[in-house]
This record gives C-alpha cells, structure tokens and sequence, in this order.
C-alpha cells in the first residue's frame, strides 16, 4: 500500500531524504533574456519543467476549452521532464522534493499547472492525484502555488497578464 500522508508517529529523519535538483539553465535564461524571446529559450531547454511550466501557466490564463487543453499538454510534458530530473537525482518515487530550494520549483509548478488543467478537462481523479502528489512532495510549495493561482483555479481568464510573476 503506497502512504499518501507522512507518517506522524515516525522518528524524526526516518524518511527519505529531500531531492534536490540540479540548476536549471533555463531559470538564468528566462530571467535575463526579453520576453519576446521566450520560445527560443523554451526551445533551447526543452528538458527544464519550468519552461513547460510557464508555459502551461498561460495558456490557462487564456481561459478556454483551447488553452486548458494546451495547458494539460505543456504540464504534462514539464511533469514527465521533472519525474526524470528526479530520478537522476536520485528520487526513488516517494520524499520530500522542498519548494524552498529554487530548482525543484519548476517541476512543483508543472505538477500544480497539471492539476489545474486536469481539474478544468473534467479529470477529476488526475487532478486529486496530482495535487495530492504535489502536498506529499512539498506542503508549502502547494500552499503557495494554491493561494498564487487562486484566479487560474476559477477558470477566470486573468487579460493576459504574466501568469508567471503570479506563481513565482
């Protein structure tokens, strides 16, 4: 049977022990380079999460069927990238990956934008595994990506505003 919560009565540090991932060189890129060069930088990285990540954070900004369907794509894509990321870095499929350390924060967004968009797409079981996934994973990465995408999670378009800034 998998445990979905910690497990309270366990000795303190009996758990797996924290992934941290590698730098992103994207993150320096996206941060750097003007916005109008966003897809060259998400087409020079197609490994990072946090490209997909952004990425699927607009198009469910857009707020239509389209964009929740682009949304679903693009996060399930940063997710698949990120679960990889992980392994390599020696993630066994359960532990802690902590929002705290900047790195794991692209494959947390593309978990949580995989959520939204599953919950928007009527996948209802997706959208309860994945955040779940993300709460087992990092607690105060879902609380600050809950209460950041609180407009996204309405389905409200937000008039093309920078998704991004929202959720950093």
């Amino acid at each position: 049977m998998t445990e979905t919560h910690r497990n309270l009565l366990a000795a303190p540090g009996s758990g797996p022990a924290p992934t941290l991932l590698p730098e992103d060189p994207a993150a320096a890129e996206l941060g750097s380079r003007p916005r109008e060069q966003f897809l060259e930088v998400v087409a020079a990285h197609p490994e990072s999460s946090l490209c997909w990540a952004v990425l699927a954070e607009g198009a469910l900004a857009v707020g239509s069927l389209e964009g929740d369907l682009g949304a679903y794509a693009y996060a399930r894509t940063g997710y698949h990238r990120g679960l990889d990321a992980l392994r390599r870095s020696g993630w066994r499929g359960a532990g802690p990956v902590p929002w705290e350390h900047q790195p794991n924060q692209g494959f947390l967004r593309a978990l949580w934008a995989l959520a939204l968009a599953a919950e928007r797409i009527g996948e209802t079981e997706e959208h309860e595994r994945c955040a779940q996934f993300l709460r087992d994973s990092s607690e105060t990465g879902y609380v600050a990506l809950a209460a950041a995408s609180e407009q996204l999670r309405g389905g409200a378009a937000t008039g093309g505003g920078d998704t991004q800034a929202g959720l950093r």
